[in-house]
């Protein structure tokens, strides 16, 4: 009897895969701890922490982004205001009308040089 036993201790050892099916194996529905109810809150409040956390992390996002958008808002109006001065320019030196805007022109350019 003793060297059966070693034998199938020897088996199972040798292969581990091979069990013996003992009927349904995993959790049981409907059969629910008291621990497992104490988890699931505590699951339920940390999904709970985890989604205004997301939440507060989107709104500065957003914030972030709308700052973004304005700072580049203002620079196309400068650039645009910019891009005006210089076909005002333009159009004063096509037509060889000197004033002193233009004059402030060509000294930022580098063609007249400053003494």
């Amino acid at each position: 009897m003793e060297s059966q036993n070693n034998k199938m201790a020897v088996t199972e050892e040798a292969f581990p895969s091979v069990r013996k099916e003992c009927g349904k194996r995993g959790r049981k529905p409907g059969r629910k701890t008291s621990t497992e109810k104490i988890d699931i809150k505590a699951k339920l409040e940390r999904s709970r922490q985890s989604a205004r956390e997301c939440r507060a992390r989107k709104k500065l996002r957003y914030q972030y982004l709308e700052e973004l958008v304005a700072d580049r808002e203002k620079a196309v109006v400068a650039l645009r205001a910019e891009l005006e001065r210089y076909i005002l320019w333009s159009r004063q030196l096509n037509e060889h009308v000197s004033t002193p805007n233009t004059d402030q022109f060509l000294k930022e350019i580098g063609i007249i040089k400053e003494e």
